[in-house]
């Protein structure tokens, strides 16, 4: 009887912290995204819509230009991800924006690398934006590695209170001699 009780308690307690951190964020998770060209679009396509994207598409291509710090004349993938990624920022983060003659997809997985930091759909939302040629991104909460996730943190938040939730039960059981 008592283990019934402390089910049901845990059951009370703990869907609602959950679902109130769901509502916040529309019931989805926030994450990250980024605009980046395809691996399998050919080199003629993508420097077409580099030109695009750099010039009537207006996006800010001061960081892949000679001497910037995403510049590298023998990676197109990585010219045309950061045209294609700062294009999307700049013009509503939708679908459309990241299509390119379907040369350029969206991904979860952060295109940045050694000095040459990408922004992500959440640094826009976040009130960052991608008018600025500087590469450093620790505001946005990536850090200086690219492999950082903290951009994940709502996700945490989403299960963080249940589980310790659960876990106070537990020990409540445990002491009371459930």
């Amino acid at each position: 009887m008592c283990f019934n009780t402390l089910v049901l308690l845990l059951t009370i307690f703990s869907f609602p912290l959950t679902s109130i951190s769901q509502k916040q964020n529309g019931g989805v998770a926030p994450r990250d995204l980024w605009c980046v060209a395809k691996n399998n679009a050919d080199d003629q396509s993508l420097q077409a819509a580099i030109d695009w994207a750099c010039g009537p598409g207006g996006a800010n291509c001061n960081p892949i230009q000679n001497g910037g710090p995403c510049y590298d004349l023998n990676d197109i993938q990585i010219t045309a991800s950061w045209a294609f990624n700062d294009y999307y920022l700049r013009n509503g983060l939708s679908d459309d924006a990241c299509f390119f003659s379907n040369t350029a997809a969206l991904t979860s997985l952060n295109p940045s690398h050694n000095g040459c930091k990408f922004p992500s759909s959440l640094s826009v939302n976040k009130g960052m934006n991608s008018n600025s040629t500087t590469t450093t991104t620790t505001s946005m909460g990536m850090g200086t590695d690219s492999a950082d996730l903290s951009g994940s943190s709502p996700i945490a938040g989403t299960w963080y209170w249940p589980i310790i939730t659960c876990n106070l039960f537990v020990i409540l059981g445990i002491i009371i001699g459930v």
